[in-house]
């Protein structure tokens, strides 16, 4: 729940039978299911008519894979946040969500409480990893930040926007990998305060999402810091 207003969720999964009963399940536990659907194609069209909080996606879909589903569904409305509920453990298919834009990816074999856990911190805006798969994906942001960026237009260097000096610190926790709730902890603010500065962060730097966000901090050292 966020405040009094339960978070909106869309459940995609092509087996009808698991699809029903993650969405009562979530239904019961006091969240919004305001759709389902049961191949890529549905999915896109109904998760842009009923805008949900987060998208409960499955990767293996009819028509349209799941990660091309996030990359469409990311890309036409940035507030949807992507949660991956997938049975593949498979690291490269872990990183392919998380580079189309998932938040977060958990494995079918975890428990209820773990999928209520893990939808409200989606929600949030923190990222949720099955244990063991975190790593892997910080390991992936430190290879993405090592290679070279691509020159800008006209082969001119592009002048950095600048940040406020809260806006850096807080780029520099996001790129440790601190979810959302550990950073306001840490700089004793709230949590709406630290997405406001992600998201003005983001805008300052045309990002669109965290993964992009934490190469560039890395590329720049934040991480040491």
């Amino acid at each position: 729940m966020t405040g009094t207003t339960p978070i909106r969720v869309m459940v995609v999964d092509d087996h009808p039978m698991w699809r029903d009963a993650v969405a009562r399940d979530l239904s019961e536990s006091g969240f919004e299911v305001v759709a389902t659907a049961g191949d890529g194609d549905q999915a896109v069209r109904r998760a842009k008519a009923a805008a949900p909080d987060v998208l409960v996606l499955d990767l293996n879909l009819p028509g349209k894979p799941g990660v091309q589903v996030c990359k469409e569904v990311v890309a036409a409305d940035l507030a949807v946040r992507v949660l991956v509920l997938s049975a593949s453990g498979e690291h490269a298919d872990v990183l392919e969500a998380v580079k189309s834009g998932a938040t977060g990816y958990l494995l079918k074999s975890a428990s209820t409480e773990d999928l209520r856990d893990a939808v409200r911190r989606t929600a949030d805006g923190d990222p949720v990893f099955t244990p063991g798969l975190a790593g892997l994906v910080l390991g992936e942001y430190r290879r993405l930040a090592s290679e070279p960026a691509a020159p800008a237009a006209g082969g001119e260097e592009q002048k950095a926007p600048r940040l406020t000096e809260r806006e850096t610190e807080v780029l520099r926790l996001v790129a440790k990998g601190l979810s959302y709730k550990q950073i306001a902890e840490r700089l004793v603010i709230s949590h709406r305060t630290v997405q406001n500065h992600v998201q003005n962060t983001l805008g300052k730097l045309q990002l669109h999402n965290r993964v992009e966000l934490v190469r560039y901090a890395i590329e720049r050292g934040l991480d040491d810091a």
